[in-house]
Parts: structure tokens; C-alpha cells; sequence
């Protein structure tokens, strides 16, 4: 059964970023990257409302711009998430989706995949996508995150390198591509974001070990979608091609 509940989804857009200053500035196919990931994600079926959440008012002036809605957060935070939880600590509605402003490939199908379980389940406090690893190499590549989901579709944990205590929980699930796209019930997300980070979420830098390790059930929602991101700016002609051959598929 499909319940009724609003969703928004909020893209948090860091200006400062080590690898890539100004990344959702960065231009693809003549617009900034924040503005392809805006209009993809306001065509998912679910989502009523997006917002951009940032740091920086280059970033805010963009989007307003360009026609978005876009709202003035700390510099503070030190995930994602974090900013996320401050711009919808005011929204009345009952989901918040996280997507990254990186994602410029990113698909409305995909969102509502991560979002659908959340409608369907209402103890459910929060999903998140994952893809099949494309070859064993990525296995031992700390720049692409896994994440072990057990047999009842629920992650097991998150890593960059396999660790040595992590025999038993492979052996009990699978080993998947993790996709940083994530999906809340409002006031859970708000609890979270209230929560001290863990000792591994700052040893890896992987946020979505804070809410693992506090206890928190997380769905894993498999999708066929390779999704590609922007981690630097030698990535932008890759992230440039696939958009044109995507348009290019189009009838």
C-alpha cells in the first residue's frame, strides 16, 4: 500500500570542495552542474519540492537564477547530511531526499526507487541506493564505497577497503556499489543530524555510518542505473559526454 506523504528533496551544495573549488558552478553542456541535478530531480514522480542547501551565495545567486529555490546554511557542517537536516528542519512535509549536487547524470527514477519503500513501509526510517559492482578491482578502490546488504535488504556496512573483521557480514549478504542518494522521514533525519559522529564515520568519512551505528535500519534499494558523478574537474568531459549521448538516445 502506497502512503501519502510529501517529499522534498534537498541538494546540499558545498562551494569549497579540496578537489574541485566551485564544483556546482562547474559548467556542463552550457549550465552549472546544480542545475542539471535541480531539474533531474524535480521530474521524479514523488518529489513535490527541491531546494538547494548551501554554503555560499555565488551558489544561492545561480539558482535563483536559473528559476530554483535555494536557502543559506552553515559553513559548519561536516556532512552533507548535516545540511540537509537544517534546511528541512522548517518544511512541513514527511521525506526528505538527499542528492548529491555532484550527480549531474542522476536519474528521477532513481530517486523515486530510494523513496517508494518509505510509502510502502511505515516503520521504515530511512533507504539508500546501491549498484552492482562492475568488476573486482573496485572491490580494493577506496574512492568507490560499498556497502554489505544482508539477505533481508537491509545494510550490513559501509566500507572503502575490505576490513579484517568483515568476513562474517560478507559471507551473510552481498557486496554492492553504494550510491550516496539517501532517503528520510523528516524527523529521523533531524534526530541524526543531532547525533555526535562516530569514531569510523570520521576515520572513512562515510556519513551513513552514523546512522548504522546508532542502531538505524537501513534499506538498501538496488538500482540498474550505473550513476556517475563529479569528483574532479577532469571528470567534467566524461559527465559531458554521457549527457550528450543520453540526448542523443531520445526519440
Amino acid at each position: 500500500m502506497i502512503e501519502r506523504l510529501s517529499t522534498a528533496a534537498v541538494i546540499p551544495a558545498r562551494y569549497g570542495s579540496t578537489r574541485f573549488p566551485g564544483k556546482p558552478l562547474a559548467l556542463l553542456a552550457g549550465r552549472p552542474m546544480i542545475q542539471h541535478v535541480y531539474e533531474r530531480v524535480g521530474r521524479a514522480r514523488w518529489v513535490r519540492r527541491v531546494i538547494v542547501a548551501t554554503d555560499d551565495e555565488r551558489i544561492l545567486r545561480v539558482v535563483k537564477g536559473f528559476g530554483g529555490e535555494a536557502v543559506l546554511t552553515s559553513g559548519e557542517h561536516l556532512t552533507g547530511t548535516d545540511r540537509v537536516a537544517e534546511a528541512a528542519a522548517g518544511l512541513d512535509i514527511d521525506v526528505v531526499v538527499n542528492v548529491q549536487g555532484d550527480e549531474p547524470l542522476i536519474s528521477p527514477q532513481a530517486v523515486d526507487a530510494a523513496i517508494e519503500p518509505l510509502l510502502q513501509d511505515p516503520e521504515l526510517q530511512m533507504t539508500t541506493l546501491a549498484h552492482r559492482l562492475d568488476d573486482a578491482s573496485e572491490l580494493k578502490d577506496p574512492d568507490v564505497v560499498k556497502v554489505i546488504r544482508g539477505g533481508d535488504g537491509f545494510a550490513l556496512d559501509f566500507f572503502r577497503r575490505p576490513e579484517v573483521d568483515m568476513a562474517s557480514k560478507a559471507e551473510s549478504g552481498e557486496i554492492l556499489r553504494h550510491i550516496g542518494l539517501y532517503a528520510f522521514r523528516r524527523p529521523y533525519l533531524l534526530e541524526l543530524a543531532a547525533l555526535e559522529p562516530t569514531r569510523r564515520e570520521r576515520d572513512l568519512n562515510l556519513e551513513q555510518l552514523r546512522p548504522l551505528e546508532n542502531g538505524c535500519r537501513i534499506r538498501v534499494v538496488e538500482t540498474d542505473e550505473r550513476i556517475v558523478g563529479v569528483d574532479r574537474p577532469e571528470d567534467i568531459a566524461k559527465a559531458e559526454r554521457l549527457l550528450l549521448a543520453e540526448k542523443e538516445a531520445l526519440p
